[in-house]
């Protein structure tokens, strides 16, 4: 029996005070749970080095093409580099999960009941022109997206009102007391209002916009390559949050047409660090002067972070995908074993979880306090939930998968279709047939055996390749029937994964597989609901994962435990990596 907990986690060193009536908390940072790993006073993140020299440039790569400058233009397609334009009001370290510090807010004072929070502006605080950031800009940059943004914000903070208080002073206001959220407001995104005024919000902006962040936009080709230039007289290049990042004075992303382009640009000495993706590259692909010079270094430092759930995806909202057996069906044909063997030279495990790499996977049955919490849904998900541990379909490796088929024409017969003459067709005599949708033609090297072996069987998969535009308008709209992708991490159950699967936020991209689902629905508001209780976030953590594993709206990839760096040896690199990131913002270089 889950016993629930009421616990109001604690802020260091917190002061007392009222507003209209509410007792408020006055912090420097916010904890969702347990003890910030940095105290009070402290001078800088662990995996900086304070004393690191501010000089020189990294070239970094992209892929695709760009069209604007504005990621949250509603069509279009921004350019590489994004993040480092702007400044959010407080901001987490790479150590830990759900734990917020200073940053264009120096304090923040919030209600007991989390129904409402304060944040106050730094008065050193400027945007990268040299002028103030206000309140005003908060409430700004919080109401223009929630009028012009993606839909899904809207729908997440229907309920938030957001008021100026003052010059320095801004306060969002919850109807019901959310924690979570009430963290998530704190983390906002500032905008400047004098720039943003003059334009759509809505739409991509073709001219380089005045940020808030530690870079600006100095030069660029649209579509080929943008450069951005540190900010040099930047307010916030000292604050612990800052202090030891953000050391290049420039950073120059170069636009390649596909990752085996980009990879030989990169043995050319084009860019100057490049995370492999490719375990065949890795494996056999760094040969050359270059490598042999030692001019280039590799390494595989681990990677601790959660997961992320990399799949081939089901648009179940097409009728052909909308069965669930035909769903599994389909999975049974993708061979992990043969592809990790002849493809990938073993360096992968396949991916089991929503959750994997945390406390939060399924393994084995539910245990009470998981089967208390699917007890409200336990008619409408799959019954395996409750007799079988999810695993991906296992073979030989050698590339016969007969077992596997056999398995598969079953469950395609109980959904109405029959192998005949070599075609896997309906009543009406249509054959099976679907597209993948693709957008960088290095995915087929292992679409291509997948394909082969549902031909095999009468089924067909036609692997369309599109530009990146093309691409991103079609998943946009919804016009596939599967496609390659990255779901993100959790380090636990956040509230975030409503916007992922429930049903309220179905027009949103971000909800790929197009799940509107009671159950999904019931386990993500319970999630929500329950982000302080610790016992109750992980049975409904492992409950919500049995759900979606064994719904098969994707067919899981692979992951490795570490990291496949490689880069030009002029990097200055702090001992200490953050546990949860790469630590790329807080390298050097070494010398003039």
């Amino acid at each position: 029996m889950i016993k629930k907990l009421f616990i109001v986690l604690a802020l260091l060193a917190p002061q007392a005070a009222h507003t209209a009536d509410i007792p408020t908390i006055k912090a420097k940072h916010l904890s969702l749970r347990g003890e910030p790993l940095y105290k009070d006073g402290f001078t800088h993140f662990n995996y900086t080095n304070p004393d690191a020299p501010k000089r020189g440039g990294i070239t970094l790569h992209a892929i695709g093409t760009y069209d604007n400058f504005h990621r949250y233009a509603l069509r279009g397609s921004c350019a590489a580099g994004y993040q480092y334009l702007y400044g959010t009001l407080m901001t987490e370290s790479f150590d830990e999960a759900g734990v917020l510090y200073p940053f264009i807010a120096s304090e923040v004072e919030y209600a007991v009941d989390y129904s409402f929070i304060i944040l106050t502006i730094d008065p050193n605080a400027k945007d990268s022109e040299g002028y103030p950031i206000t309140a005003e800009d908060a409430a700004f940059s919080f109401n223009v997206i929630f009028e012009k943004g993606v839909p899904q914000f809207r729908a997440y903070y229907s309920d938030v009102k957001v008021s100026v208080l003052a010059d320095n002073r801004v306060r969002f206001d919850l109807s019901a007391g959310d924690k979570e959220r009430m963290l998530s407001l704190a983390q906002s995104t500032v905008f400047p209002k004098r720039f943003w005024e003059q334009h759509d919000f809505s739409e991509p902006l073709i001219i380089p916009p005045v940020g808030t962040g530690p870079y600006r936009i100095k030069d660029y080709k649209m579509g080929q390559y943008v450069v951005l230039e540190r900010v040099k007289d930047y307010w916030a290049a000292d604050l612990p949050v800052n202090k030891g990042s953000y050391n290049f004075d420039t950073i120059r992303y170069d636009y390649y047409r596909d990752s085996s382009m980009a990879f030989e640009a990169f043995k050319a000495g084009e860019y100057d660090f490049r995370e492999e993706t490719s375990a065949s590259n890795w494996a056999s692909g760094y040969k050359g002067k270059i490598f042999e010079s030692g001019a280039i270094i590799r390494s595989e430092p681990p990677d601790e972070r959660a997961v992320s759930m990399s799949g081939l995806v089901f648009n179940i909202q097409r009728p052909i995908f909308s069965d669930i057996r035909i769903r599994r069906a389909i999975s049974l044909f993708f061979d992990f074993e043969w592809t990790n063997a002849n493809l990938f030279y073993n360096q992968y495990k396949r991916t089991r979880s929503f959750f994997q790499n945390t406390k939060y996977e399924a393994h084995g049955l539910p245990d009470t306090d998981e089967l208390e919490v699917l007890e409200a849904v336990k008619d409408i998900v799959p019954p395996e939930v409750f007799t079988r541990e999810y695993q991906p379909p296992v073979n030989s490796g050698s590339g016969y998968i007969r077992e596997r088929a056999r398995e598969a024409l079953r469950l395609f017969a109980e959904a109405g279709w029959t192998l005949k003459n070599g075609k896997l067709i309906n009543a009406a005599g249509e054959n099976f047939r679907f597209e993948f949708l693709i957008y960088d033609s290095t995915s087929e090297r292992y679409l291509i055996p997948f394909r082969n072996n549902l031909e095999k069987y009468g089924i067909s998969m036609y692997i369309r390749l599109v530009d990146q535009s093309q691409y991103i308008n079609r998943l946009r709209s919804r016009d596939f029937d599967m496609l390659d992708i990255n779901i993100s991490a959790f380090q636990y159950p956040s509230s975030d994964i409503l916007i992922l699967w429930n049903s309220r936020f179905i027009d949103s991209t971000w909800n790929t597989p197009g799940v509107s689902d009671p159950a999904v629905d019931y386990l993500t508001d319970f999630i929500a609901a329950n982000q302080e209780n610790d016992a109750l976030l992980t049975a409904a953590g492992r409950a919500f994962d049995r759900v979606l594993t064994w719904n098969c709206y994707l067919i899981p990839k692979w992951h490795i435990d570490h990291y496949r760096l490689a880069y030009v040896d002029k990097f200055g690199i702090p001992p200490v990596m953050p546990k949860y990131d790469k630590g790329l913002d807080s390298w050097w270089i070494k010398d003039d």
